[in-house]
């Protein structure tokens, strides 16, 4: 379980956070949506432990990041994995590099186990063994952002993933794949999440929950569909532009037949 409690965040003179509170519970995942401005980004770094709130609490199953040691914030930060924006992978390195240097640097597997171990990881995200010899920039942007999840998973077996922006810039084909992936991740191995995203069709297909905010405050908070349903005029406006594409993801079926979110969306009939 993760929980925000009355987050407020400041950089400066500049409220960036005002009274944030929501919950994950284990297994499901987050989606934070909101313009850009709106502090989505800053709840990854807080969740992180790289900044610190200014008011307010972070939990991690009812542990409070805010008041640990710097020791035990490094243990709980192990918990994590995180797929950076545009997957931010190492140019000088190539895919199974990226992906070893975590599992040598984190100590937790024999030297001679972790060829082995990096072809596993690819072959959970879904890429050919054959590419541990490639560099990034030989790859496509799809399957470099897969190979930065498997990055992310290789960091002993995190139970929590972090994701911003996971999709941005994709074509739509590889977009699929990557959302298909978030939901793959949590339904058949339980990983707590947290997506970060402007996406707003990505966000309806790979949550359980959405948290919306606006200048640093969150305006919403519920499922894919009482979000499709509110009528408020800040949501009203922010989803305008976006209601077909959205019945299109609420239509999406993964391959064990559930939808996402486990909802079926009434957007008024915009087909």
């Amino acid at each position: 379980m993760i929980e925000f409690r009355n987050v407020d965040f400041w950089i400066g003179e500049q409220q960036i956070l005002n009274d944030v509170s929501f919950a994950v519970p284990r297994a499901q995942t987050k989606v934070i949506l909101g313009p850009s401005g709106s502090g989505k980004s800053t709840i990854l770094r807080l969740l992180m432990g790289l900044w610190k709130p200014d008011a307010g609490a972070i939990l991690v199953d009812g542990e409070d990041i805010t008041r640990v040691t710097p020791l035990r914030l490094r243990q709980i930060r192990q918990r994590m994995g995180i797929v950076f924006q545009q997957g931010a992978l190492f140019d000088s390195m190539t895919v199974g590099e990226n992906i070893g240097y975590t599992l040598l640097e984190d100590g937790h597997i024999e030297e001679e186990e972790i060829e082995g171990a990096v072809h596993s990881y690819l072959s959970l995200v879904g890429l050919d063994t054959g590419l541990v010899d490639r560099m990034p920039d030989e790859l496509s942007g799809g399957m470099q952002r897969r190979v930065a999840i498997a990055r992310a998973l290789a960091s002993r077996d995190p139970d929590i993933l972090l994701y911003d922006e996971p999709t941005t810039g994709l074509d739509p084909q590889s977009a699929e794949r990557i959302t298909d992936l978030i939901v793959r991740l949590r339904d058949t191995m339980g990983k707590t999440s947290v997506v970060v995203t402007h996406d707003i069709p990505d966000a309806f297909k790979v949550a359980n929950r959405i948290t919306v905010l606006d200048n640093g405050r969150v305006v919403f908070e519920g499922t894919p569909a009482e979000l499709a349903a509110a009528d408020t005029p800040f949501i009203g406006e922010f989803l305008a532009p976006f209601r077909k594409a959205v019945a299109a993801a609420s239509r999406h079926v993964d391959a064990r037949g559930h939808r996402a979110g486990g909802t079926e969306l009434n957007l008024g009939g915009t087909q």
